[in-house]
This record gives C-alpha cells, structure tokens and sequence, in this order.
C-alpha cells in the first residue's frame, strides 16, 4: 500500500495535521515563557495549569460531540475557534493593544478548540483506514509529527524574540488554510452503525445533555481491555517525558564536561545542558530518518515480538539515560530507546483502532489521549521522587514501569482468540 491508495480524507488529514503540529509547536511550545516573563514563573504555572485543565474538557467534549453530531462538524467547529483565538492573540500582542491579559485568554480558548477537536481527527483516521494500513498510516502520521514538531521548535526558536507577534499572525494564517481545506475537502466518516445507534437512542426518552455525556463515556471506562492499554500509554508516555524532567535535571546538574569527539587538538566539548539538547536532537531526526524505514524492515515481524520488545528496548535506554555519566554510552542508548519507541508505537495505535466500537470511536480516543496529561504529572512527580532516590533508584522505578507496559501488553494479547490474531503477523 501507498500514499496514493489511501483514503482521500487520509492524505488531507496527514497534510493538515503536519500543519497544524507545526504552528503548535511553533508559537505554543513559547507561550510557558511569555506568560512567565508576563507575570513571573509562580503565576505562569498556576496559568498553564488551568489551560491544561481546560483542555481536559475540550478533549472530553469534543469526544462526545463527534460520536453524536458527526466528524467533520466537530473538526469545523474546533478548527475554526482556533483559528479565531490565534488572530484574537496577534491583535492582542501588537504593539497597538499589547495586553498580555487578551494572549491569555486567547491562548486558553485556543487550547480548548484545539482539544475539542482532536478527537474527531483521530477517529476520522480509524473510520476511513482497514487492519491492513493502519500500521503504514499510523507510521506516516508519526513521522509527520515529529519532522513538524522538529520544524516548529525551530522556527519558533528564531521568531519568538522580537516577532512575537508575526508567528502569532503566521499562526493564524495558517489555521485558516487548515480550516478551508476541512470545509471543502473532508467527508463526512461516522459510521452507519454509529448513526444508527444514535437515531435509535434518539427515539428513546433522554436525559439531560449531562446524563448523556457521562452514561457516555462510562461505558468507555467499563472496557478493560482499553483500560489495560491506556494504562500501557500512560505509563509508555510517562518514561519519554522523563528526558525533560529528572533526567534533564540529572544530566544539567551531575553530567561533567567531557570530549564527545576528539580529534588532534580540536575538540567537541559538552556539558549537561548541552548533552540534554544532543539526547532530544538525535531522538527526533532518528525517529524521522528510521520510522518509514522500520515500517518496512518490521512488517513481517509478528505484532507481539514488536511490541514486548520495544517496550523492553525503549525502558531499557531510559534506564541507561537514568544512571550513566558517559556521553557516548547516553548517544547509544538514546539510539537504543528510539528503535523501541519506533517498534512498538505505530502496533499500539493499529491495536488501539482494532479494539474500539464505532459507535464510541471519538469517546474512546477523547480519554485515551488523556495518557498525556497524567503522564506530565506521573514524570514532574518522578522529579521530587528522584531527589530522594539516587539514580540506580530511578533506573529500577523505569524497569518497573516497562514491566508493567508489557504486561498489560500480554493481558490485552492473550484473553481470546479474537484478541490473539492481533498478536499474528
């Protein structure tokens, strides 16, 4: 299978979403530093609490939305609202406004749209994709977010000094080039069934718009096979964002400067910060250079194999990262760590798809992307943890939770014989 084969909403939702992750990380990876430069550091975290915490519920609703009105209005409604908050912020910022109050409030609802909206995409892919390309797809999308998420930081690097208020304008450009193509190029995917089940339950007495949305996502959180997954997620996620936190720490406060290359009397000479900078450069292009590649060396390998080890290869390079002061032994392990997140991430999703009822796509994926935010307070916790533990300690707690990931990984595989074809090449 080919880019070509693929479903025409598939190709306009792997473009716009390299877009919209670009601009995300483009203006949004900044605003934590405009807010504290704003209003001070203590202030600024209390402020992205609140926009994290709001986004929860734009996730959550969002969810609800698309499985009872449909993808595409969900998806128009959350891109257009984005949209409109990035052209609020760079009106707000301009030196003929500039209040930092309307940024805020702009960046709050923005992050809410975009929540709301995310998803209906995610679900949009599952409806139009089979078994069969969903591994290539979900491979496709991984690569474009992380070559749009290496652009962004870059570009939003440069700009974000004096031209604030241009990535902001740029921003919201781009979001209606994001919003047209959704208008004029997206079908509508929710499936019939879906349909079906709501014009039944339609036909029912109803409660309240309440009562609906929670009876909703109740039966989501009654799967435990999927609980079992996002536990797996969660605790996957809560291993990667080590790297920007205990083991970012570690490194800027105990790595010593040392040569990487040495060659006659020049030298490549690194600290902690630097090797921290170093670590996340070399994952990403890997991860760009290696996943397309991967796809193809691994697709012969059986589902299983692919996921316990690279659960086991991916935990085992985080321990490495936890306790060595070698710059090179870091470098291999990093490259160790990113063959395991390639091997087992695109089988997880393809897992994820093949598991969860069409009727309930959106609700499903809406509380499976809450791995994210429990997994940014599970990796600031291991922070204070890791000021108590010495860092054997914390290599050991990461041993633990790969333990955990790949045995939920053999309970979700081995329970029936419908769940062990996933495990079957």
């Amino acid at each position: 299978m080919n880019l070509a084969a693929l479903h025409p909403n598939l190709r306009v939702r792997i473009a716009v979403g390299f877009l919209q992750r670009l601009l995300d990380s483009m203006v949004m990876s900044f605003m934590a530093i405009y807010l504290a430069f704003e209003y001070g550091v203590a202030v600024a975290g209390v402020l992205v609490v609140t926009v994290m915490v709001l986004g929860v519920v734009g996730t959550l609703a969002g969810g609800h939305m698309s499985d009872a009105r449909g993808r595409r209005r969900t998806l128009l409604l959350g891109e257009t609202g984005v949209c409109l908050t990035f052209a609020l912020m760079a009106v707000a910022d301009s030196s003929a406004w500039h209040s930092p109050a309307i940024v805020y409030c702009g960046y709050l609802v923005n992050k809410f749209a975009a929540s709301f909206a995310m998803p209906a995409n995610d679900a949009m892919i599952l409806d139009v994709t089979t078994p069969e390309s969903r591994k290539l797809v979900y491979t496709i999308n991984y690569w474009s977010i992380n070559l749009a998420l290496a652009f962004g930081a870059l570009l939003g690097g440069f700009l974000y000094n004096g031209h604030f208020t241009l990535l902001l304008t740029l921003a919201a450009a781009g979001t209606v080039a994001i919003a047209a193509a959704t208008y004029f190029l997206i079908a509508e995917t929710k499936p019939e069934e879906a349909e079906q089940a709501e014009t039944g339950a339609a036909a029912e007495p109803r409660g309240s718009i309440l009562r609906d949305f929670a009876n909703g996502y109740r039966l989501v959180l009654q799967d435990r096979a999927f609980g079992r997954l996002l536990v797996a997620a969660t605790l996957f996620m809560s291993i990667e964002l080590q790297l920007i936190n205990y083991i970012g720490v570690r490194l800027a406060r105990d790595l010593p400067a040392q040569d990487l290359l040495s060659i006659g009397s020049w030298s490549v000479r690194v600290d902690g910060v630097e090797m921290l900078g170093i670590l996340r450069a070399e994952n990403t292009v890997l991860v760009v250079a290696l996943a397309l590649v991967a796809h193809v060396v691994l697709r012969r390998v059986p589902d299983r194999v692919r996921m316990y080890a690279g659960a086991g290869l991916f935990t085992a390079g985080y321990m490495v990262l936890a306790i060595s002061d070698t710059g090179w032994l870091l470098l291999v392990a990093a490259l160790v760590l990113t063959v395991g997140e390639l091997m087992d991430v695109p089988v997880r999703q393809a897992l994820l798809a093949d598991m969860v009822p069409a009727a309930s796509r959106t609700r499903y994926m809406a509380v499976y992307n809450l791995n994210i935010r429990v997994a940014l307070v599970v990796a600031s916790l291991c922070i204070t943890i890791g000021s108590v533990l010495p860092p054997w300690g914390m290599a050991a707690l990461y041993g633990v939770f790969g333990l955990v990931i790949i045995w939920q990984y053999h309970a979700i595989l081995t329970p029936s014989a419908a769940r062990a074809e996933l495990a079957r090449a």
